[in-house]
């Protein structure tokens, strides 16, 4: 940066300090080239920077050629020049400079003038001292006020500079990037988009700016979408998916990576920068993925319930117990809070918990009077049977649970393992209450069903024998509501 002053002809007043105040101008070594041909102005300029210590450098050149020789031999920190040399106008070192701000520059003239300040600037000098020996002798408080001044000048062009760089990367990156760029107003108006939006969404850049990107995206997530504008998020950088509207009239999906830009001095919002790319396949895979996942649960779902309902149809005496059970057992599992996840392994279990029933002969499984011990020994291997059958099928490994253990009693009188308390599952020690409950409610060969208090009562009976008793309290509270 190049400063200078002038004073009595009116064009700026001149102010300065008492001359025995010493100015603090930079701890760094100051080197300064005093171009005056003049030796009495010379050396009053001189004596002024007496005061400021070995830091403060100056050679002196009294003509044009020194001067040039000088500055082609060492970098200034400043110049401070005469107009008037015997060889020629000093301004001739300043004119059409490819970097008029690589050095500051006070110039000096006996003669200031309007059509001189103009020339003094056209050269590269931003201003100009008119000579007196006030001014010469506050030479090193205009020359601090010169070199932070350049100081400043140069830091915003060095910025604006950057920035210019900056936003030239970035508007390289955003044209040929297959990405759709968009810089938002906090609004949700379109500041800036590349030409991606052509391909992604069927629009022309000039079509879109301006434009609210809201109106752009689908009913179902505008509200979501709209909690970036508004300056909410902080600075990190979000991705969210949406439905945005094509030129076309059909919906695309994006996904758009979003940062809030903001203020750094008010930390206030100033802009939005986003990032979008058309995921629709990806999306549409997604659903078909879903939708055959779906497909085959279904499919799996119809297999079980095809095997319990072929298995009811065999021992006509229990048809429907396997339906009752299981629809009772979702529902106690539901009082329970068990996640939505784990009752679909439950509805599995409790429509196959006799699978391995299939195993069991005809004579012994519709006898019509009570077993004997042998034949009570092949109808305790049900469990392990069904365990058998069963445990190849990966889907079902989570629902055997029941199959294998609801046989299994809380005192550990059960089979086929004996276990005990929590030892056993708690969808077996669930389910093992309602295929008590049903049981003792339906008719047998053998048996009359028993009434419903006597169930109740029986239940509360066996609560701690047969029943956890920490799960019998919500059976029970179920069964009430049951008509």
């Amino acid at each position: 940066m190049i400063l200078a002053f002038t004073g009595w002809d009116g064009i700026h007043t001149l102010t300065y300090r008492t001359y025995d105040q010493k100015v603090n101008m930079t701890d760094e070594i100051i080197n300064i080239l005093l171009i005056e041909d003049e030796d009495p102005h010379a050396e009053l300029i001189q004596r002024a920077f007496e005061d400021q210590g070995s830091k403060i450098q100056i050679q002196r050149a009294k003509t044009l050629i020194e001067a040039r020789t000088h500055v082609s031999a060492c970098k200034f920190s400043l110049i401070i020049a005469d107009w008037r040399l015997p060889d020629g106008d000093s301004l001739e070192l300043f004119k059409n400079q490819p970097h008029p701000l690589d050095t500051p520059i006070i110039f000096m003239t006996s003669f200031g003038s309007e059509r001189l300040a103009v020339e003094a600037l056209k050269s590269g000098v931003t201003d100009y001292v008119v000579k007196s020996t006030e001014s010469m002798l506050d030479m090193p408080h205009l020359s601090e006020r010169a070199l932070q001044q350049w100081s400043a000048r140069a830091e915003h062009t060095r910025t604006q500079k950057a920035l210019l760089e900056s936003e030239a990367q970035f508007r390289l990156l955003a044209e040929n990037s297959t990405d759709m760029i968009a810089r938002l107003a906090i609004d949700g108006r379109m500041l800036y988009v590349s030409p991606a939006c052509k391909t992604i969404l069927g629009y022309l850049p000039e079509e879109l700016i301006g434009t609210n990107s809201l109106e752009l995206i689908h009913e179902e997530e505008r509200g979501f979408v709209g909690n970036f504008f508004g300056g909410k998020a902080n600075d990190d950088i979000y991705t969210i998916t949406y439905r945005a509207l094509h030129q076309r009239g059909h919906f695309v999906w994006l996904e758009t990576s979003a940062r809030v830009i903001h203020d750094r001095t008010t930390d206030s919002a100033i802009e939005i920068q986003t990032a979008s790319r058309d995921i629709t396949e990806r999306k549409n895979a997604e659903r078909a993925l879903i939708s055959a996942h779906e497909r085959l649960q279904e499919a799996y779902q119809k297999t079980i319930e095809g095997w319990a309902r072929a298995l009811d149809l065999r021992d006509r005496e229990t048809e429907g117990h396997t339906q009752r059970v299981t629809e009772l057992t979702v529902k106690v599992a539901e009082a329970l809070g068990v996640s939505s996840e784990e009752i679909i392994h439950i509805r599995r279990g409790a429509l196959l918990h006799d699978m391995g029933k299939i195993a069991i002969p005809d004579s012994i499984l519709q006898k019509p009077g009570t077993l004997n011990e042998d034949e009570w020994e092949k109808m305790r291997m049900h469990p392990m049977y069904a365990y058998e059958m069963l445990s190849p099928i990966s889907y079902l490994e989570r629902a055997l649970e029941i199959p294998l253990c609801h046989h299994e009693y809380w005192d550990g009188s059960g089979y086929p393992r004996g276990l005990k308390g929590e030892e056993i599952p708690l969808s077996a020690r669930l389910f093992t209450m309602v295929d008590v409950w049903d049981a003792l409610r339906s008719d047998r060969r053998y048996r009359k069903k028993m009434a419903h208090d006597e169930v109740l009562n029986y239940m509360k009976e066996k609560s701690g024998n047969l029943f956890d008793p920490n799960l019998l309290g919500v059976f029970l509270s179920v069964i009430e509501k049951e008509p």
